[in-house]
């Protein structure tokens, strides 16, 4: 397959999904400000998941105006708490405040993919995972947070579900590609159909 499909995100976790699943891809980190867009819509009453389906496609988009006939994939991954919708971390204790509100609780992962060509979005998909965090001491939550370091401001939920996050959950519902950020079963089938990649 000689056909260009090109990654609009800097996260190593996508590229490495795709990568372990036999697709090559190029990286190309979009330029849009999230939070800009986010600013621009707030207030239309947008659900969570549409929220991640906005900026996936927002982020595909701008990539795409710059490879004409690539398939450009956007991903974007939003965390809600009930109503609450939540950003990654800002810094070590933010991440702290951010577990032990999860603690004992169940939150929604949203992610959204996006395949754009040419400037405009081609297909889109959004899958939900619920996830029930156990109830976390404090201590405990400080001594994770200095275990796995920085890596934790990387994900909205401050955790790494590939990694030591795991230990952090009673409960998960939804597969492991969407809870790490790209809806990977779906995005290969639409590949596939689109003649991207073999199949």
């Amino acid at each position: 397959m000689t056909t260009n499909i090109i990654l609009a995100s800097a996260s190593p976790f996508r590229a490495k999904m795709l990568k372990d699943a036999g697709v090559e891809v190029t990286i190309e980190r979009p330029s849009i400000d999230e939070r800009a867009v986010e600013q621009a819509v707030a207030g239309a009453g947008l659900r969570p998941d549409d929220l991640a389906q906005i900026l996936a496609e927002a982020k595909a988009v701008d990539v795409s105006q710059n490879h004409p006939g690539a398939f450009v994939i956007g991903c974007d991954q939003t965390l809600s708490l009930g109503e609450e919708l939540m950003h990654k971390p800002t810094d070590m204790e933010d991440a702290r405040r951010r577990l032990l509100k999860l603690s004992g609780r169940t939150h929604q992962l949203n992610s959204a993919v996006v395949i754009a060509q040419d400037g405009e979005a081609i297909w889109r998909h959004v899958s939900v995972a619920s996830l029930t965090m156990r109830d976390l001491d404090p201590g405990f939550v400080g001594r994770h947070l200095s275990a796995v370091g920085d890596a934790a401001l990387s994900s909205v939920g401050a955790y790494q579900i590939e990694g030591r996050g795991i230990q952090l959950f009673d409960k998960i519902e939804g597969d492991h590609f969407t809870i790490v950020g790209l809806p990977l079963l779906p995005l290969l089938a639409k590949l596939r159909e689109l003649g991207a990649i073999d199949g």
